[in-house]
């Protein structure tokens, strides 16, 4: 759905969707050579089915830093988090299939984007609520994803639950004051853009080195949901701390990056279109694996991501898709095209919004790499995408 870049100039997801939308009318152009014929608008929005062998199983958790103070909400407040645990799953089909986003957060995202009439056509994900988590004779390799500025933990849901599909624990971040997001006691949380101090990726950082806690604990046996609801059976003591990974998209790319140079548990990083805008200013090398999947933040026009790639002395990788833009590593690549046969926008205006990327082959992209990314270097399986050009992605580039 509806996304934004995290850029110098302070742009949120709602200004740069309202420029696309307004622009929407005064498109003209041919139609894109990916364009396909109209067909009927959906009952329901959908999202890509997961290409692993292993049925997905979902569990939010409600999590709170006690070692990190609240100033916004007061005395006797601390940093919390919604966090999302997808992962394989076992006897899937008696349990419903989890909503994309919690139906209060996503009602309050969609309005605020300009998509209220959207609400009741949010899709389901492929995550079965509550499923036994799959027995497995080692523990999930564990991945966590930090999303982007004013976004939401769902936006790339495509990718984590493609990542549980193949055997993976992955742990979603809704980062609090920066996301909409819903807590277990019905409050709904929305970006809250008119604080005094920013949301910085440093503060993103924390909250992924606070959730590699809650992941120790996880592995220990122990429920670190401040509420200790009852977890899924099997998931206590099935992650594994010491096959850990992280990715993220703009912001939370770069979030990603500062965790990582903090903090060596992480022993691989993925940042999708990151400005790497750093606060704290970048200082020292990192030497574990780093890939960046580049859109708008190019390293030749981002001079942050430049200086970033030039501090990565271990195994690194970047790759372009040609025709991407900003959101095009993330869910809307499937969902924009559903939404325009809704609007009845033309194929000219919703490339307008989406880029030149053919959707299908940006579904494919964000699929296979973060999974080849993960299975080389938490899984130790290489594979030949990592290190050549493929014919299967045509639009992808390997930058020197």
């Amino acid at each position: 759905m509806p996304a934004t870049p995290s850029t110098p100039q302070g742009t949120t997801r709602r200004t740069i969707l309202g420029t696309a939308l307004a622009a929407l009318p005064l498109a003209t152009l041919a139609a894109p050579a990916w364009a396909a014929p109209a067909t009927p608008a959906p009952a329901r929005l959908t999202l890509p089915a997961p290409t692993g062998p292993h049925p997905v199983g979902t569990v939010p958790l409600h999590l709170v830093d006690r070692s990190r103070p609240d100033d916004i909400a007061g005395p006797g407040h601390f940093r919390e988090l919604m966090a999302t645990v997808w992962y394989p799953a076992r006897d899937a089909e008696r349990y419903p299939l989890a909503p994309w986003m919690p139906p209060g957060a996503l009602q309050a995202f969609l309005t605020d984007v300009g998509f209220a009439d959207l609400t009741p056509l949010g899709p389901l994900t492929a995550g079965h609520a509550g499923a036994p988590v799959l027995r497995t004779p080692r523990p999930l390799p564990t991945v966590l994803f930090s999303h982007g500025a004013g976004s939401h933990q769902s936006d790339h849901t495509t990718t984590v639950q493609n990542l549980a599909s193949h055997g993976y624990a992955v742990i979603t971040i809704a980062h609090q004051y920066d996301t909409y997001t819903e807590y277990p006691d019905g409050r709904i949380a929305v970006p809250l853009r008119d604080r005094p101090t920013p949301t910085l990726p440093g503060d993103f950082a924390a909250d992924l080195r606070f959730v590699l806690d809650c992941v120790e604990q996880l592995a220990a046996g122990h429920n670190p949901d401040a509420g200790r609801r009852r977890l899924p059976a099997g998931l206590l003591g099935s992650l594994d701390p010491r096959r850990i990974g992280a990715f993220g998209w703009s912001k939370g790319g770069t979030a990603t990056a500062c965790a990582m140079l903090a903090d060596a548990r992480i022993r691989a990083g993925l940042a999708l279109d990151a400005p790497m805008q750093m606060n704290p200013p970048l200082s020292g090398d990192l030497d574990r694996p780093f890939m960046m999947m580049t859109a708008a933040f190019t390293r030749a026009t981002t001079p942050e991501a430049a200086a970033f790639w030039s501090h990565l002395r271990g195994w690194r990788l970047n790759i372009q898709a040609q025709g991407a833009v900003h959101i095009s590593y993330g869910d809307n690549e499937a969902l924009f095209p559903q939404v325009a046969k809704v609007r009845g926008w033309t194929a000219q205006q919703l490339e307008s919004v989406i880029g030149t990327l053919n959707p299908n082959e940006a579904i494919k992209i964000q699929q296979a790499y973060p999974l080849a990314f993960f299975d080389a270097h938490l899984r130790h399986h290489p594979t030949p995408l990592l290190t050549a050009p493929s014919p299967a992605f045509p639009s992808v580039t390997y930058l020197p």
